[in-house]
Order: C-alpha cells, then sequence, then structure tokens
C-alpha cells in the first residue's frame, strides 16, 4: 500500500462520510441501532456527517489520499458525548435516529460508562470502504493518527463491535481492556487501550 494518508478537511467530508456508511453498513452496532438494511442505508450517511463534523472540533480526521479508509479521533478529555452537545443537536440526531433514538442513546450511554477514567486519545472511528480492505489502507489510516498523538504521550482508547477487527488492532498495540453488552438487546463491544 503506497497511498499517503493525510489530515482531511472539510472537503473531504462526502466522500468520508460515504465510505464510512459502507464501511459499517453491516457493523453489529449499527445492525442493532437500524436493523432494516434500507433504512439503515439512508440513516448511516446522516450518523456519519454529524460525527465527522463534530471531530473537527474536538480532535482530528484521517483519510487515504484515495479515500479507501479513513479515520476520526478525539483529543484528550472529549470522548464522551455528554448532555450538552446531545441537547445542542437535538433535531440533526433526531433526523438521524428516528424512531432508533432509544437505542442511539443506549449505545452512546454505554459506550461512555465503558471509557477510560485516565487522559486518553480516542479513536472514535476507523473505517475501509469494503472494496478496499486487506490491502493496508486501513491500518495506515490508524497509523497515521497514531503518529501525530505520540508526541503526548498519552495511551490511545478505542471500542469495537466488531470482532474481526480485533487483529488488526492488536497488530498496532491494542490491547483488549474489557468486554461489555449493550443493554436492550444491544451488541457485545471490545474496549481496547494501547499505551
Amino acid at each position: 500500500m503506497s497511498d499517503p494518508v493525510r489530515v482531511a478537511g472539510d472537503a473531504d467530508r462526502a466522500r468520508i462520510v460515504a465510505l464510512l456508511a459502507r464501511a459499517f453498513a453491516d457493523d453489529p452496532a449499527m445492525v442493532f441501532l437500524f436493523p432494516d438494511a434500507a433504512d439503515r442505508a439512508v440513516r448511516l450517511p446522516r450518523l456519519f456527517a454529524l460525527l465527522f463534523d463534530a471531530d473537527a472540533l474536538s480532535g482530528m480526521r484521517i483519510v487515504s489520499q484515495g479515500g479507501e479508509a479513513a479515520t476520526l479521533w478525539r483529543g484528550p478529555g472529549q470522548g464522551q458525548t455528554g448532555l450538552m452537545p446531545l441537547l445542542r443537536q437535538a433535531w440533526p440526531l433526531w433526523r438521524t435516529f428516528g424512531a432508533a433514538m432509544g437505542r442511539g442513546l443506549a449505545v452512546s450511554h454505554a459506550i461512555d460508562a465503558h471509557m477510560p477514567t485516565i487522559s486518553h486519545w480516542y479513536l472514535h472511528i476507523a473505517g475501509c470502504d469494503p472494496a478496499a480492505q486487506g490491502k493496508g489502507h486501513g491500518g495506515a489510516a490508524i497509523r497515521s493518527g497514531l503518529a501525530r498523538i505520540a508526541g503526548s504521550r498519552l495511551p490511545t482508547y478505542l471500542e469495537t463491535a466488531t470482532e474481526r477487527n480485533l487483529g488488526l488492532y492488536r497488530a498496532l498495540g491494542f490491547e483488549v481492556i474489557d468486554t461489555w453488552v449493550v443493554p436492550r438487546g444491544g451488541p457485545r463491544f471490545w474496549s481496547m487501550l494501547r499505551t
């Protein structure tokens, strides 16, 4: 894999939102949130547009030059969602989640409840276009982010609901520190930390 990886800007929004929607189309957490595949296809771009915008304010966004993979990061102290940001985004959140708002809040609260209490960087979202998986793009995007935050000497945290991702994250230095299940019939998650 020779494509360079760079910090993403606002001009990359549509491309990254589309690739993340494809990357997460069968993610267990997204399937829990939006069980109907057609509804999920409509709502995932809205969700990733919100996350793309939010993570610009609290961290950084990385994309491979060809747009095959992207990562969204939140800086220290920015990992948890909190009530005020949710209230400020009430209408966009309702437009995104609709009747799935209860499931969305259950996932959000569970993620916040398992966030480490120590200061850390949060690898919020990491996705690779399904057509480009297995070619090193996702790993390159994650390594680029890790290199950019290395000077902080803080650990990096992530959670995943996709068990097949554990090998990639372990190869990048993350270790499983917890497993948990979202209440109300939600998916299993693995919490991982890289010190």
